[in-house]
C-alpha cells in the first residue's frame, strides 16, 4: 500500500522529538492567520451527517473532523504500543478498577485556554443525558454509576470520575474492564471545553467562535451542506510536527460526484470510491486501496412480524448468496457471515479474530425454504412485503437490488426498496422506524466488543429491539475475563449465539476502501483501530 504502510512507532518518535509545549493564554490572533496558505489539502467526504459534539449524535461528519481536531487521552500504533496524546502517563490499580491519567502539562485549547480534567468530565456527563442522542453513551457504563445516571436513577455528580486537580483524571470502574484503554479513543471520552460546550444541540460545535480544539487543527469555517475548514492549531503541544496549514472537507451526495471532483482537480483526496476506480486508475500513483475494519449488514426489526420469528430471520440469511452478491456489487467487497469485521486483528497474536472460530452459519437455499415453510409461509405464500431502507449511495442501491432479486428467486418473497438521503436513513434507523435497514459499522477501537456491544439489551446502538439475557451474560463475562484465550472463546460464543443461532443481523460483506490521493501528498496514515485515513501529520511536497 503506497505511503500508507508507515511505521507508527517511528512517526511517534519523530513527533516526540519535535514536541513543543505551548504556554496557555496565547490566543491565535487574526494577524497570525493572515499569512498565505502554502500547504493545504481538500478532502471529499460523504454528505453532512450528525454533529461535531463528542457528546452528541455522532456520524460521518464528526469522524472526519475529530481525527484531525481532537486529541484523545491515548491511542495505539500498529504494533499495539501506546501513543500518548492528551495524557502523558497513567497508572492502574491491581484489580484494574481505578485508572489514573495525568494530562499533558501545558496543553491548550485552540483559543489558548488550558485543557483540564473538567473538560473530559463535561463530555461524559452530557453524553449520559439521553436527550443528547449519543450512541456511544453505553461505552461509559463500566464507570461507577454511569448506567444509573443514563437511566435517570442517579444524579450526574455521582459519576465515578474524580478530578483532584486540573491535570488529573481518575476513573473508578464498577468492575474490571480489560479493554478500558481501547475505549478512550471514543467520542464520549474526549474533552469538550466547559467554557463553550454547555448544551448538546445548541450549535456551539459548528460555530468557529466556540468550537475550540485540543488537537492539531481547529475549526475555521463551517458552511452547512457544503464544506468545513480546519486550520493548523499553533497552540497544539506538538505543532512543530504538523506540516499542513489547512484541511478543507467538502460534502458530496454520491461517489460519482466525489470522483468527478477529483478528476477536475477540485479535491486532493477522495475516499471510499466505487470499485470501478480500481480499473480506471490501475497502475497510477493516485490509487490507494486499503482494508477497512468494517462490516456491511442489515438490521431486521424484531418488533415487526414476521421478523420476530427466528426461523424467518434464519431463512433470509441462508437464502442470500453473498459470493454472487459481491461479484455483482464490486471488487471492493468480500463476502462475510460474521458480525465482527473480517480484518480486525487480535492485538496480541496479530491474527484475524474471525479466523479463531468456525463461521456462524453456511448459506443453504433448500434449508431456507424449509424454514420459511415451517414458519407458515410455504414457497413464500402469505409472506408480507417487507420494506428495505438504505442510503441512496451507488453501492447500497446495487446491493439492495441484488438482495431483492435473490430473495424473490430463492424464497419467493417480495422486498420493497426505499432509498433515502443518508441523514434520513440514519435517523430512521436510530428511531427504530424500519422493517429491514442497511447498517455499516466501522470499528471504533481494536477489540471485538466494538461490534458485540451493539447487540446488548442496554446498547445505545441496539435499534432493532434485541433483548437477550443469554447473549448479555456471555458478553458481560468476557468483560472481566483477563485470560486472552478464555476471553476470545466467550466472544466467539457470543457472536455465534447472536449471528448463528438467533440471526439478529444479516451480515453481507466486508470492504476494501478505494481511495484517490494526489501523489505529492505524503505522510497519510491509517488508524489501526478503524482502517480510516489520518491526515494530522500529512505533508505536501513541491509547494
Amino acid at each position: 500500500m503506497r505511503r500508507i504502510k508507515k511505521i507508527f512507532s517511528l512517526l511517534t518518535a519523530s513527533c516526540i522529538c519535535m514536541l513543543s509545549v505551548s504556554s496557555c493564554g496565547k490566543v491565535q490572533t487574526a494577524g497570525a492567520q493572515e499569512k498565505s496558505i502554502q500547504k493545504e489539502i481538500t478532502v471529499a467526504i460523504n454528505s453532512e451527517t450528525g454533529s461535531l459534539d463528542p457528546a452528541g449524535v455522532i456520524a460521518l461528519t464528526y469522524l472526519s473532523y475529530s481525527v484531525s481536531a481532537l486529541d484523545e487521552l491515548l491511542t495505539f500504533d500498529e504494533e499495539g504500543n501506546i501513543v500518548y496524546r492528551a495524557a502523558q502517563s497513567y497508572e492502574v490499580n491491581e484489580d484494574a478498577t481505578e485508572w489514573t491519567f495525568h494530562l499533558r502539562e501545558g496543553a491548550c485549547w485552540s483559543d489558548g485556554t488550558p485543557v483540564t480534567s473538567a473538560d473530559f468530565v463535561n463530555t461524559m456527563v452530557r453524553a449520559l443525558d439521553p436527550k443528547s442522542g449519543s450512541g456511544y453513551a453505553n461505552y461509559l457504563f463500566p464507570i461507577e454509576n454511569a448506567e444509573a445516571i443514563y437511566k435517570g436513577e442517579a444524579e450526574a455528580d455521582s459519576l465515578g470520575v474524580e478530578t483532584p486537580d486540573e491535570n488529573t483524571l481518575i476513573f473508578h470502574l464498577s468492575k474490571p474492564c480489560v479493554y478500558f484503554l481501547d475505549l478512550l479513543r471514543l467520542p464520549v471520552y474526549t474533552p469538550s471545553c466547559v467554557v463553550y460546550a454547555d448544551e448538546t444541540g445548541s450549535g456551539w460545535d459548528k460555530n468557529p467562535g466556540t468550537s475550540v480544539s485540543n488537537g492539531p487543527f481547529y475549526l475555521e469555517e463551517y458552511v452547512p451542506e457544503q464544506y468545513f475548514i480546519l486550520r493548523k492549531n499553533e497552540t497544539y503541544w506538538n505543532a512543530k510536527a504538523v506540516s499542513l496549514e489547512r484541511i478543507t472537507y467538502r460534502f458530496f451526495d454520491d461517489q460519482q460526484s466525489m470522483l468527478s471532483a477529483y478528476e477536475a482537480g477540485e479535491v486532493d483526496v477522495a475516499t471510499s470510491l466505487p470499485s470501478m476506480v480500481m480499473d480506471l486508475y490501475e497502475g497510477e500513483q493516485d490509487l490507494v486501496v486499503t482494508d477497512t475494519i468494517a462490516t456491511r449488514y442489515i438490521y431486521p426489526n424484531l418488533d415487526v412480524e414476521p421478523l420476530d420469528d427466528v426461523r424467518v430471520r434464519k431463512a433470509i440469511n441462508l437464502a442470500i448468496n453473498r459470493e454472487d452478491l459481491c461479484k455483482m456489487a464490486g471488487q471492493d467487497t468480500e463476502p462475510t457471515v460474521n458480525f465482527v469485521a473480517k480484518y480486525m486483528k487480535d492485538k496480541e497474536t496479530g491474527q484475524y479474530f474471525v479466523e479463531g472460530a468456525e463461521a456462524p452459519f453456511e448459506e443453504n437455499v433448500k434449508e431456507a425454504q424449509k424454514l420459511l415453510a415451517e414458519a407458515g409461509y410455504p414457497n413464500g405464500e402469505g409472506f408480507p412485503t417487507l420494506t428495505y431502507k438504505y442510503p441512496a449511495l451507488e453501492l447500497d442501491s446495487d446491493t439492495a437490488q441484488i438482495i431483492q432479486e435473490q430473495l424473490k428467486q430463492n424464497l419467493n418473497i417480495n422486498i420493497e426498496l426505499q432509498a433515502q438521503e443518508l441523514q434520513t436513513n440514519y435517523a430512521e434507523r436510530r428511531a427504530g422506524r424500519f422493517e429491514l435497514c442497511r447498517m455499516n459499522w466501522t470499528a471504533d477501537f481494536a477489540d471485538p466488543y466494538t461490534y458485540l456491544s451493539m447487540l446488548l439489551s442496554n446498547g445505545t446502538y441496539n435499534c432493532s429491539g434485541i433483548q437477550d439475557e443469554t447473549y448479555d451474560a456471555l458478553v458481560e463475562a468476557s468483560d472481566v475475563e483477563t485470560n486472552r484465550e478464555k476471553r476470545n472463546q466467550l466472544l466467539h460464543e457470543a457472536e455465534q449465539w447472536a449471528v448463528g443461532e438467533q440471526y439478529y443481523i444479516i451480515p453481507l460483506f466486508s470492504m476494501k476502501s478505494c481511495n484517490l490521493i494526489r501523489p505529492d501528498i505524503v505522510g497519510v496514515t491509517q488508524i489501526p483501530a478503524t482502517g480510516a485515513l489520518e491526515y494530522r501529520y500529512a505533508d505536501r511536497g513541491g509547494v
